[in-house]
């Protein structure tokens, strides 16, 4: 069975069509790079997967769970325990430190680990800056505290929203194998969405949506 598994999607914001008929499949173990010009419907293909956002047809299957079938308390529990998303725009609070900020999955699962919080921030180049508030942070250093949070939890899958596009290259290739550490050791599957033919080359595969 698919860790990941889309049938038909489709949706449309009033009279205008973001995309028909969208299927996938992504196995555990897997990184996937989703290609496509800028408003083909790459963010709101993650939102659909991710059960932010419903498809108008189709369904998404994560781990044998039908997303398009849940209500919102069901798919906030599942996204809690089982999902990693990256946003574009981040979404750091910014009332919390930033190592408050990593730690929030952990401590929405009633879980809290600091040694964990500390091991993310360090594998993202900010172990000494968990004391700052957000406002103290560039936008590349804001995006890894983001990839940190998403991956502290361990998920089983990933959303990756162009976790790259606000890195030098450095620090995108150190995010990359993050990336592809937490897929292959913890046998987790991703869906990294990127313009980046670096950040592309380093997938198993690549799907364009057109």
């Amino acid at each position: 069975m698919a860790l990941l598994e889309a049938e038909g999607l489709a949706k449309s914001y009033g009279e205008t069509r973001v995309f028909a008929d969208i299927s996938l499949t992504l196995q555990a173990g897997e990184l996937v790079a989703l290609l496509g010009e800028s408003g083909s419907g790459k963010s709101t293909l993650l939102n659909c997967l991710a059960g932010l956002d419903k498809p108008d047809a189709g369904r998404v299957l994560l781990q044998g769970q039908d997303l398009t079938l849940m209500g919102e308390a069901e798919l906030a529990l599942l996204r809690r325990e089982r999902l990693g998303f990256v946003f574009q725009a981040f979404h750091v609070l910014p009332h919390l430190s930033v190592a408050d900020n990593v730690g929030l999955p952990l401590l929405l699962q009633r879980r809290p680990d600091a040694a964990r919080v500390q091991q993310m921030l360090d594998a993202v180049g900010l172990g000494d800056l968990g004391a700052r508030m957000p406002r103290q942070l560039s936008g590349g250093q804001l995006q890894r505290v983001a990839i940190a949070r998403a991956l502290v939890h361990r998920p089983a899958l990933v959303l990756a929203d162009e976790p790259t596009g606000n890195l030098d290259p450095r620090h995108a290739e150190q995010v990359l194998q993050l990336l592809l550490a937490q897929v292959r050791e913890q046998g987790s599957a991703c869906l990294l969405v990127t313009h980046s033919e670096r950040a592309a080359a380093h997938a198993d595969r690549c799907i364009q949506l057109a």
